[in-house]
């Protein structure tokens, strides 16, 4: 609560997983009511050594389904998205904060994403999804410069979710098993 007496903007992102913390997103929206802070609720996503497989997942359409289950039609507002948003938005009538959906596997948005991610070690990652990463660091302690490498991962970067663009790609552990964990990536 700190951050926010501090005039932080506060977002607190929640991985859904069925059978795990799918029975918790009335209450973290819930938590927005006296907290103006932004819930971002995000798809269950494959990366090495999570074990991920689709019937996990809490998709887009089944976090509205029991937001509109707990909701009033007329208390639940669609917020505007801004350009390369990568969540749906929305708050609760009266309510403080927010909470916003992040479905990149049901609902990718690839297409007006503009992103990248630089990792704690200095590889330049082009998408979350993918494999591949380019080094800056190594580069940057000689002393070069950076721009040539950071336009190649640019230019390399595949249409959608790191070339996996389908269900059935994704669902292909040797796709995303190369695709380190979040928590070595950072974020």
């Amino acid at each position: 609560m700190l951050l926010i007496k501090e005039d932080f903007t506060v977002k607190v992102n929640v991985v859904l997983m069925k059978h795990f913390n799918e029975n918790e997103i009335i209450d973290f929206i819930e938590f927005t009511k006296t907290h103006p802070i932004a819930i971002r609720f995000i798809e269950f996503m494959p990366f090495d050594g999570n074990k991920w497989d689709k019937s996990k997942m809490v998709s887009y359409e089944e976090v509205m389904k029991k937001v509109n289950f707990s909701f009033a039609e007329n208390e639940i507002i669609k917020l505007q998205d801004t350009p390369n948003d990568t969540s749906k938005n929305y708050k609760i009538a009266g309510y403080q904060g927010s909470f916003g959906i992040i479905s990149s596997v049901t609902n990718p948005f690839c297409d007006s994403c503009n992103r990248l991610r630089l990792t704690a070690n200095g590889q330049l990652k082009n998408c979350l999804f993918s494999a591949t990463e380019s080094d800056l660091l190594t580069t940057l302690r000689e002393g070069k410069p950076i721009e040539s490498i950071i336009e190649k991962a640019v230019k390399a970067k595949f249409k959608m979710r790191g070339g996996m663009d389908t269900i059935e790609k994704l669902e292909t552990p040797e796709l995303h098993n190369q695709n380190r964990s979040m928590i070595s990536i950072g974020g």
